[in-house]
């Protein structure tokens, strides 16, 4: 793992943003994985304005089930507000995975889908307050493909504060599982405030464990981690 700890959020935006154009710049045709949430909305915010992505092949990591691709919160909704619809991207080059009809063949077309562009070059990944990466709650498997999960009451709780009251939030998910975040060549993980403070801990300074899913990052061979200091605050070694 290589760490940036950066002044503030907006800092911890640039630093992220900077990165990903330079894999952009690297190689025009990225496979890129992306993440959702409040966290990645200031890194696409510069992207936006500052990135090529013509050629650029995008996988995003979940989706809710139980909600329609134009509901708008609904992360299909999401991902063309704070972005697709704004840079030059091939509309076919985009993939989200669809809650509708049969969500076991769904998680399976979506893992070849990313199998046959040959892997995701670079991951984006939040950080939920258990730890979790994508929507893989703690007990989620290290080999997990993508599918269907049960979210937890934590994250339920934590995204109520987008909807108008907390029985509106959807229960379940279809994600990306760790094996298939696992498997992408690099990560960029990123997470501001001081509500992921200790889920960044867990996930540096503690043992590899099954109920800290983004600890299982600490196995990958090419990790980035930009954070800003409320989010470092809980580390021992900065």
């Amino acid at each position: 793992m290589k760490l940036f700890i950066m002044k503030n959020y907006d800092e911890m935006s640039r630093k992220a943003s900077d990165i990903i154009k330079e894999y952009i710049n690297t190689k025009p045709n990225l496979v890129l994985g992306l993440a959702t949430g409040s966290t990645p909305e200031g890194t696409y915010e510069i992207l936006k304005k500052e990135a090529n992505f013509k050629e650029v092949i995008t996988f995003n990591l979940d989706e809710y089930i139980g909600i329609s691709e134009n509901h708008p919160l609904s992360y299909h909704f999401y991902m063309y507000k704070n972005l697709f619809n704004h840079v030059d991207i091939n509309k076919k080059n985009i993939h989200i995975p669809s809650s509708k009809g049969d969500i076991e063949k769904n998680s399976k077309d979506y893992d070849f889908s990313i199998y046959k562009k040959g892997g995701i070059d670079l991951q984006l990944l939040g950080l939920g307050e258990n730890a979790h990466i994508g929507f893989n709650e703690p007990g989620s498997p290290e080999d997990g493909s993508t599918g269907s999960v049960q979210l937890t009451n934590s994250t339920i709780n934590a995204n109520s504060r987008f909807f108008e009251s907390k029985s509106q939030v959807p229960t379940k998910a279809i994600s990306m599982g760790i094996g298939t975040i696992m498997k992408a060549k690099s990560i960029l993980l990123i997470a501001s405030g001081l509500k992921k403070a200790q889920a960044v801990k867990n996930m540096i300074e503690g043992n590899i464990d099954i109920n800290v899913p983004a600890s299982f990052l600490q196995k990958h061979s090419n990790v980035n981690i930009v954070i800003d200091e409320d989010a470092a605050s809980f580390l021992k070694k900065k």
